[in-house]
């Protein structure tokens, strides 16, 4: 199966990807005919944009490739061969496949997990005061607690939905080396874990 965009989706995503990079600073914006100083306000803004675009891409593909999709389909989503594709992204995916860590009497380590049963699993084990420390291709690293804990998947939360989420005491969880399409939080409920 193959996916892309029409053309008034691209369109609509350069704007808003433009308008994100000339409204981080209004004095960029209305001083580029008179400022000079503005057009390296724009550098900087577009620098970021460009670095975030390309966390979103790599994520993206992880993703894909996590759902069962080919090098050969991502390849031609990006105008690119199959090879092509392979070698720019597949590091970071082979890298995360062999990175599952071991089990220990305080951490035990969830899989097979995807992303269709690992809300259900992280569900039922936070009842049982189990929380997730880290997650990787495949799997979540969890952690022995007395208390409950609830866990949340997020696809690419906005700093304003971070900061919220934080205000209402979830905690991000950081894999050790991942990239994943999904953001993962956590947080402890004021109740005993069920027994084990």
């Amino acid at each position: 199966m193959s996916a892309s965009l029409a053309d008034e989706q691209a369109d609509a995503i350069r704007e808003a990807v433009a308008e994100a990079v000339l409204s981080a600073s209004e004095q960029g914006r209305k001083g580029l005919d008179s400022d000079p100083d503005a057009s390296l306000l724009m550098v900087a803004a577009s620098a970021v944009a460009a670095e975030e675009t390309s966390r979103l891409l790599r994520q993206s593909i992880t993703g894909a490739r996590a759902a069962g999709h080919s090098w050969e389909v991502l390849g031609g989503l990006l105008g690119i061969s199959r090879q092509a594709a392979q070698q720019r992204f597949g590091a970071s995916v082979a890298a995360a496949k062999g990175s599952v860590p071991d089990d220990g009497p305080t951490r035990r380590v969830l899989r097979p997990l995807h992303a269709f049963n690992e809300m259900e699993a992280l569900e039922r084990e936070g009842r049982r005061g189990w929380h997730a420390v880290d997650y990787g291709y495949l799997f979540h690293l969890v952690e022995a607690s007395p208390d409950k804990w609830e866990h949340r998947r997020l696809w690419w939360p906005s700093r304003r939905r971070r900061r919220a989420l934080e205000e209402q005491g979830w905690e991000l969880i950081v894999p050790s080396d991942f990239d994943s399409p999904w953001a993962y939080y956590k947080r402890r409920l004021d109740e005993p874990a069920d027994p084990r």
